[in-house]
């Protein structure tokens, strides 16, 4: 097995490009008091849920200008690469998917090819230099003005956007739900980011952090609820930095220093609302930072039902002393309390985590540490890599990318392995228990089962039965694999 592929960025690759490989479906159709102009639009995403996320309002900017969607990307007028610089192999993935997507201009030579995301905003006019078939590069801010740059790229022109916006949330946009089950739905809270962790190009792609006003998510996570979604996930790069207020002044201060919360709505009371309007529905987030988790979230979590007992905070490191160099801004004793403070709070929550192998001046012992601290935590899911150095970063300006890969590949592998066993002994631990599952598809292994996941998270398997896709059944678990629970319904 190829180690990038425990990569979050690859997951999500992977699963928008291969589990729809002719492309994303439209779950909502064009409006009908909007006219067709006759022109095809096709997107693929790549990287986090936040790509996937941003893919959805690109298709609702078109749709409302009149472009249809297309599943086959071989009758697109228009084929967009919504793609992720987290790691050079996400980018080199991209590059080769231009490449493959050359025989559409060779079809069709007054198609467009747009890049969009994070990779457009690292690479600029450099995209259009280096890939002689891209027409429009698009930053994560500059959605809107799709339409002024296909226009623009259609009359022979490259066209370029990718001004980042410090108060841009697309908040008024109601997303076109691309390849969904009609079951589960993303709802994006915040967009950018401003940690700056020393590996991360977030920051630099992405733009300032600045929250939606909750009142329009709300109205989303409503009218998902009346079209019949049975979960959905509050998505943000850091979602417990969520804050508003309808004073500017206030918005643009870190919680820490906002000590009188009647005048502002941070991240907990948001969860709160979102829990009490759509009781009907169940309710994820991601993700959180363990700076910024603070006990009143993990009140509030315990307080609902609706509410998965689930956690996903990012370690990256279980050395203090590699924490620091990776401008983490907390250590390996914080990030132990909020653990503790989970299992006190939220005791039947589960916790998955992001780690790094190989950071800038990593010695074994602070390897070791980062094994010692799973062995503590023991998470559920882990999602590992190690250590690409990206242009522009802190780490790339500041230290010297001097692990060898072969030791960063040999210390991923123990990580992967220590994972897969805490894995394995987390899902027997739950052989014999009883949990509701909600249904969101067939299995691939077996079209006479069905998968799910609890509310800890975990993918569960069981016979179809009479059951359908989104029902919330109750299951008794009876065997186990190291990545699924084998169940039947009860």
């Amino acid at each position: 097995m190829e180690l990038y592929k425990n990569d979050l960025a690859f997951e999500w690759a992977n699963k928008t490009h291969d589990e729809n490989r002719q492309g994303e479906s439209l779950v909502k159709d064009r409006p009908l008091h909007i006219p067709s102009n006759g022109k095809k639009f096709y997107i693929e995403s790549y990287g986090c849920a936040m790509n996937f996320s941003d893919s959805e309002i690109v298709a609702s900017v078109l749709t409302e200008q009149g472009y249809d969607s297309t599943k086959n990307f071989e009758e697109a007028d228009i084929v967009f690469i919504n793609t992720c610089s987290i790691r050079d192999k996400a980018e080199q993935t991209v590059r080769n998917r231009l490449d493959n997507l050359k025989v559409i201009k060779k079809r069709n030579p007054g198609a467009l090819i747009g890049v969009l995301g994070c990779m457009a905003e690292r690479l600029k006019e450099k995209l259009v230099e280096e890939e002689k078939l891209v027409d429009i590069v698009a930053g994560p801010d500059a959605y809107r003005t799709l339409p002024a740059l296909i226009e623009e790229a259609s009359g022979g022109q490259k066209a370029v956007n990718v001004l980042l916006s410090r108060d841009e949330t697309y908040g008024d946009i109601s997303p076109v739900r691309l390849s969904s089950n009609g079951i589960t739905a993303f709802v994006s809270i915040t967009r950018g980011c401003d940690n700056m962790c020393a590996f991360c190009v977030v920051p630099y792609t992405r733009g300032r952090e600045r929250s939606r006003h909750p009142d329009s998510i709300v109205q989303e996570v409503k009218d998902l609820a009346s079209r019949g979604f049975k979960e959905i996930t509050l998505l943000g790069q850091n979602v417990d930095s969520y804050r508003w207020s309808e004073d500017e002044t206030i918005r643009g201060k870190k919680l820490i220093e906002l000590k009188d919360t009647d005048h502002v709505f941070n991240f907990a009371n948001l969860l709160e609302r979102v829990a009490q309007e759509v009781p009907q529905m169940r309710i994820r987030y991601s993700t959180s930072h363990p700076k910024d988790m603070m006990d009143d979230v993990l009140h509030i979590m315990a307080k609902y039902d609706n509410i998965c007992k689930y956690i996903h905070l990012p370690v990256q490191s279980g050395s203090s002393s590699c924490l620091e160099r990776m401008n983490r801004t907390y250590d390996r004793a914080w990030y132990l309390d909020r653990i503790a403070a989970i299992r006190r709070i939220v005791p039947e929550a589960t916790i998955s985590t992001d780690i790094i192998a190989g950071f800038c001046g990593e010695t074994e012992e602070e390897h070791q540490e980062t094994l010692s601290l799973m062995k503590e935590v023991k998470f559920i899911l882990s999602y590992m890599y190690y250590y690409s150095e990206r242009p522009g970063t802190l780490a790339a300006k500041k230290y010297t990318d001097d692990v060898p890969l072969e030791i960063k590949k040999k210390r991923l592998q123990e990580i992967v392995d220590l994972q897969r066993k805490h894995a394995h002994e987390s899902n027997i631990e739950d052989v014999g228990k009883y949990f509701e599952v909600l249904i969101e598809g067939v299995s691939k292994k077996n079209e006479q089962q069905l998968f799910g996941r609890t509310s800890q998270s975990k993918v569960c398997v069981f016979d179809k039965g009479t059951h359908q896709l989104g029902d919330l059944v109750r299951v008794k678990v009876t065997s186990c694999t190291s990545g699924t629970l084998i169940a039947e319904v009860i």
